[in-house]
Order: structure tokens, then C-alpha cells, then sequence
């Protein structure tokens, strides 16, 4: 009867430290596969990328104060604005999309014999509905944006 009761404790024991090495890569697999259906199935990204997000920007440059207006949809932007002595041009911007800053680089042309300019910057979600940014571009200088999301 002792031994029977010792291989019944023995066999119990074995199964319980199965089921203990088990657990963890179930919760860890679970985790995966929850996270990756959320990414999936989140519209809130989708949507929003699709829909124009438009922004002004002030700056300034050798004592010029500078100024342009743009807009973003499907993390690619584009910019329109003067700059230093006159100048006006257009940009092409990429942007990176991350959760809360999207970082971006652009190239664009200028008039006024400034030719070819490049831009780089960022734009970080201050609200709901509104971005905020801040960028340098090397004929329209040091700029800040402000933004609207729909």
C-alpha cells in the first residue's frame, strides 16, 4: 500500500511539472497571437492615414521670417511655401509613422535661383485632433507646424 501511494505521489508530481514548463510558452504564444490580431484588426491606423492631415508652419532664416502649409496622408506629405528673399518652392515629405512622433525627411525646389532644397522634422500628437512640429529646411530655416487630424 506505501508503495502504491509513493508511485501515485511520484507519477502526480512528474505531471505537475509538466504542466508548470507548459504554462509559460502557452502565455507567451497567447500574447503573440493577441498582439498581432490587435495590430491586424485596428482600424484607428488605417483611417487614420487615410485622411489629409494639414498643417502651417512658421519659420524663419538670415532674418526672414518664412512660411508654408502642407498636409500628410498615407505617411507621404506634401508642402508648399516661401522662403528667404522670396523664394517659393514645394516639398515631397516621407514620413516614418510611429505611435506618437512621426519623424520625416523631404525634398523639394525652390525659386529664386535656391534650386533644390532638402527638410527634415518632426511631428509629435499633442491632442486628439492636433500635431505639433518642428523642422529645419535649408532654404525656409527653423520652423514649428501646427497641425489638425479629422
Amino acid at each position: 500500500m506505501k508503495m502504491r501511494l509513493i508511485n501515485l505521489i511520484v507519477k502526480k508530481s512528474k505531471n505537475s511539472d509538466k504542466e508548470e514548463t507548459m504554462k509559460p510558452a502557452f502565455i507567451i504564444k497567447t500574447l503573440i497571437t493577441s498582439l498581432g490580431l490587435l495590430v491586424l484588426f485596428n482600424p484607428s491606423q488605417a483611417s487614420a492615414q487615410i485622411i489629409p492631415q494639414p498643417w502651417v508652419s512658421v519659420g524663419g532664416k538670415d532674418g526672414d521670417v518664412t512660411y508654408a502649409v502642407g498636409a500628410k496622408a498615407l505617411s507621404v506629405g506634401f508642402e508648399v511655401g516661401t522662403g528667404e528673399d522670396g523664394a517659393t518652392g514645394a516639398d515631397i515629405l516621407k514620413f516614418l509613422r510611429l505611435p506618437v512622433i512621426s519623424p520625416y525627411v523631404g525634398v523639394g525646389y525652390y525659386s529664386e535661383d535656391k534650386g533644390v532644397a532638402v527638410s527634415g522634422g518632426i511631428h509629435a500628437n499633442a491632442t486628439k485632433n492636433i500635431f505639433l512640429g518642428a523642422g529645419y529646411h535649408s532654404v525656409r530655416g527653423f520652423n514649428g507646424q501646427l497641425g489638425i487630424k479629422f
